[in-house]
């Protein structure tokens, strides 16, 4: 562990360095935080690249209101939107640029397996006791994949409520899991970027008009039916797996929060 923590003190300070020596950072072999991710280079506006891609993971949940943050590889106004974001709800300078200080916040986030740090795999693999993501319309890794952006969008989503616990009580369900338990024939929770919220110390209502502002495309909540305990969010419309494609749909009447 410390020498991972070597590895990111070394990273932010040659990031910080003139360009020269920037170049000769980038040229280095990549080194992994926490047996995870480590960037080596500054990234705003115009770059692209797999860096970027694993950037936009992670801010994907400080998108605006209604709107997404695509996970391309290509650093546009988009993606800087939500950099800013993410800075200011993290006291950050806010200019829109991955630098030193964006990455140290991010590295402080997540766990060695990617993952937020209040979330975890085994919490969204939950359905009927867990499958690792097999058993679904999709491969287990594109599953996981699924899941783990979904777990950064909650991770913003718990940002935004004043960091309060937001336990899910289903993730993902495999295909004989959603029939067992009476879940949808199109079900996102099929495709693990869904989870169904049951916070103790906000209220529903709270999350479905917060959740609205982190890159979630599906919403239901209180007054939408079978959901009076429980707040359901999804990623819908990244999803290209299913009829829901490319839509919106939001639904907890007795919050104010609809299409």
């Amino acid at each position: 562990m410390r020498v991972n923590m070597l590895k990111r003190v070394a990273v932010a300070f040659a990031l910080a360095l003139p360009g020269a020596a920037i170049a000769t950072v980038v040229a280095a072999p990549a080194a992994h935080a926490d047996g995870c991710y480590t960037w080596n280079r500054n990234l705003s506006q115009g770059t692209s690249g797999e860096d970027v891609r694993q950037l936009q993971i992670r801010v994907a949940g400080w998108a605006a209101y209604r709107s997404i943050v695509r996970v391309d590889g290509k650093y546009g106004p988009e993606t800087a939107a939500a950099v800013k974001r993410f800075q200011s709800a993290y006291g950050l300078r806010v200019d829109g640029i991955a630098g030193p200080q964006t990455f140290g916040k991010i590295y402080e986030l997540q766990d060695d397996d990617c993952t937020p740090k209040h979330f975890s795999y085994a919490e969204l693999d939950n359905g009927c006791g867990g499958s690792g993501f097999s058993g679904g319309p999709l491969s287990a890794s594109a599953t996981r994949e699924k899941a783990l952006r979904e777990m950064w969008k909650l991770e913003a989503l718990r940002r935004g409520l004043g960091d309060k616990p937001l336990p899910v009580s289903s993730g993902f369900r495999s295909t004989a899991c959603n029939r067992q338990v009476g879940g949808a024939s199109d079900s996102q929770h099929l495709y693990g970027d869904a989870a169904d919220l049951t916070p103790r110390t906000v209220s529903l209502c709270q999350v479905a008009r917060e959740a609205r502002y982190h890159g979630f495309s599906g919403i239901f909540g209180p007054g939408y039916p079978d959901h009076s305990n429980q707040v359901h969010v999804d990623s819908r419309r990244e999803n290209n797996s299913d009829k829901s494609a490319n839509s919106t749909f939001w639904s907890a009447p007795n919050c104010g929060v609809g299409n």
